[in-house]
């Protein structure tokens, strides 16, 4: 794999870091600014509607600007929404601020993606975008975990301060190692061509079962806590060691599926499919016994990243008409999951099913998948390469 793809990888792991690190800084940032810690939750919220409708948005707007510009523009933009984040006393500017994060890190993410795409030969799209989101699964596994340790130890700005430091490195990375456009490329399709292609069934199918998958990621992930210290009756230390096993799962997850989803994706999702719709089940049955929980907790994050990034993968494919929009389409699809499984999640707390709603709710959104991507197995046929490599590419 090229370079330039880990240098963007190092980009999305700063991004990552800061879009999950409010779990564990919410009670100070609240205390704080004295607000509610119900009121500093719609931080989350807004981050996570601002990636939805800033990733067409942005990528929209920067679609006839070369890749480069519009990647250091963004990262430079998160950052610095990140100190004005850390320095302000005010909730209304800290809620803007984070609004701004997320158009940015959205931005980001669809040019990424699209630009992760054309740096490889056709067929390996998912290994590229493998890559590209091991920066998202690293920062589950450091970032996170490292960004709570540092607010709890200097308070809930540092971490922003650190964020905000994370994005200059990545900015020179993106500066001097994403390849300057080719003169004399032609033309590609006008907006209203890469819009059109919406109306593509296959499109829309595959955009419909990452948002499915990964809804029921996060239904399960954003709710953890609760049942590593109350189910399973273990200490509150061990909710960030349960969440660090989920995120090395996923990036085990997303690492083997990214060799396998360019030329066996449907075996991808005929494997991996069905263990992540017995998985959540089993985590909500088991989830009283500490080990079988640990375990199954690394489990669930290899399959649910597997899975996803696979479907994610096929969006690219399914969108090489739309070179410029197709990564904003992968970004929402990721998105849209990521908003809606946790408010369909919270909607299952307490009642007969006390903190295991969440679980028993990601197995029913991975079934509705299957169900959904069982008479469209057409759509998971392996991409044949089309292009030889580019000269900047490892023979």
């Amino acid at each position: 794999m090229p370079l330039p793809l880990y240098l963007l990888a190092m980009a999305v792991f700063a991004m990552g870091t800061s879009e999950f690190m409010l779990a564990g800084l919410l009670p100070d940032i609240a205390a704080d600014l004295g607000v509610t810690v119900g009121a500093a939750g719609t931080l989350t919220s807004a981050f996570a509607i601002g990636m939805v409708v800033g990733a067409p948005l942005m990528a929209g707007l920067a679609r006839d600007r070369p890749g480069r510009t519009s990647l250091l523009a963004f990262v430079l933009v998160f950052s610095a929404a990140h100190v004005v984040g850390a320095a302000t006393s005010s909730f209304a500017v800290l809620f803007a601020a984070r609004v701004v994060a997320a158009f940015a890190n959205a931005g980001f993410l669809a040019v990424a993606m699209t630009t992760a795409a054309a740096l490889v030969p056709s067929d390996r799209k998912g290994r590229a975008l493998a890559v590209l989101l091991s920066g998202t699964t690293a920062a589950t596994v450091a970032g996170v975990p490292g960004g709570a340790l540092l607010g709890a130890l200097l308070g809930w700005r540092a971490t922003f301060w650190t964020v905000a430091a994370l994005c200059l490195p990545a900015a020179i990375g993106v500066l001097t190692g994403i390849p300057r456009p080719a003169r004399g490329d032609g033309a590609g399709p006008s907006l209203r061509g890469e819009l059109a292609c919406l109306r593509r069934p296959r499109l829309v199918l595959v955009m419909g079962l990452g948002a499915l998958v990964n809804a029921a990621t996060f239904a399960g992930f954003t709710f953890l806590g609760p049942v590593v210290t109350g189910t399973a009756g273990l200490g509150d230390l061990w909710v960030p060691a349960a969440l660090a096993l989920f995120g090395a799962g996923s990036f085990a997850g997303v690492t083997v599926a990214g060799r396998l989803s360019d030329r066996r994706p449907g075996a991808v999702i005929a494997a991996g499919g069905p263990l992540l719709l017995v998985g959540w089940p089993a985590l909500a049955v088991l989830a009283g016994h500490p080990a079988a929980l640990l375990v199954l907790v690394f489990v669930q994050g290899a399959l649910s990243f597997g899975v996803g990034s696979t479907l994610i993968a096929r969006v690219l494919y399914e969108a090489a008409g739309a070179p410029a929009m197709g990564g904003a389409y992968a970004t929402a699809a990721l998105n849209v999951g990521a908003a809606a499984g946790p408010v369909i999640a919270a909607a299952t707390l307490g009642g007969g099913s006390g903190n295991l709603g969440p679980l028993w709710t990601s197995g029913a959104l991975v079934a509705a998948a299957l169900l959904v991507a069982l008479p469209a197995r057409r759509v998971f046929a392996p991409v044949r390469r089309t292009a030889p490599p580019r000269e900047h590419e490892p023979a």
